[in-house]
């Protein structure tokens, strides 16, 4: 099964954040337990960096938030403070969209994976997150 790959497009839950991100139509979505992720119940699926682009003048209402190693860089708005993306320390060649920040009517599925973030270095290589912002397997996902 090939999965279609089409245009996504969200942000917060005011709306002074706005993307668009080129992903497939079915996507696996990973629920990470470390403190960050699980605090703000944060599920989301990862795409290339350069499949992403912010849409709205959105510098004035744009904040980030680092910790650990400052690899990963949480984004939120500074008005509704929701994460609608952020780069992840699992792929710095990636951007991770919160999935349920995306506009209903283009997702057709989501398969929703775990990743043990609390466990982060030991695991981090077991669990395939790194892989998916690769383009080969961004293509084969199906």
């Amino acid at each position: 099964m090939e999965t279609e790959m089409v245009v996504h497009e969200g942000g917060c839950h005011c709306k002074n954040i706005r993307w668009r991100v080129k992903a497939p139509s079915s996507v696996v979505a990973w629920s990470c337990n470390c403190s960050n992720c699980s605090m703000r119940g944060n599920t989301h699926f990862i795409v290339l960096a350069e499949r992403f682009q912010l849409l709205s003048d959105f510098e004035q209402f744009l904040t980030t938030y680092s910790f650990g190693t400052h690899t990963a860089k949480h984004t939120f708005c500074k008005v509704c403070g929701i994460t609608s993306f952020y780069r992840p320390r699992s792929n710095s060649d990636g951007v991770a969209i919160t999935f349920r920040c995306v506009d209903p009517g283009t997702l057709a599925h989501v398969e929703i994976k775990y990743h043990d973030g609390q466990n982060w270095e030991a695991l981090h290589s077991q669990s395939g997150i790194a892989l998916q912002s690769k383009v080969q397997t961004l293509q084969n996902i199906g």
